[in-house]
């Protein structure tokens, strides 16, 4: 059985990387020309908050940020999340908001945008998964 000071620091680096890809994200994002912010939320919540918010002349992106070695799974209540937060916050049209899913697989990034008819059509799927040998639907 492991001990709870074990277990303590398997979260601690858990949290750790996860922390780490979504500065790394902001640093990528500045300098490909965006405006970009982490935002600081220590546990899950059920507020529709992203992980990265980025600006580039009139669109907004939200950013939800996996750090993994092969694949990434996000889940359909965060990419909910996503899409929330951009519709009650941000009152501009659709084609200025963008849903991002962001893996960080190593030293390799997959974007991959989600549509907004799936949500408008309520058929998003139960989760998302980016595999390393994708090339994704996004680019910086």
């Amino acid at each position: 059985m492991r001990s709870l000071k074990t277990d303590r620091k398997a979260i601690q680096r858990w949290r750790r990387r996860g922390f780490y890809s979504e500065k790394v994200l902001v640093k990528l994002l500045e300098a490909k020309g965006y405006y970009a912010v982490r935002v600081p939320v220590s546990n899950p919540s059920k507020n529709p908050l992203p992980d990265v918010i980025a600006r580039r002349d009139k669109h907004v992106y939200a950013f939800e940020v996996k750090n993994a070695r092969y694949y990434a799974y996000f889940p359909k209540d965060q990419m909910i999340k996503l899409f929330e937060f951009l519709e009650r916050f941000f009152p501009v049209p659709r084609e200025f908001k963008h849903a991002v899913l962001a893996a960080h697989l190593g030293k390799k990034w997959i974007f991959k945008e989600l549509p907004w008819q799936v949500w408008e059509n309520n058929t998003l799927p139960e989760h998302e998964r980016i595999i390393k040998r994708e090339e994704g639907n996004f680019q910086l």
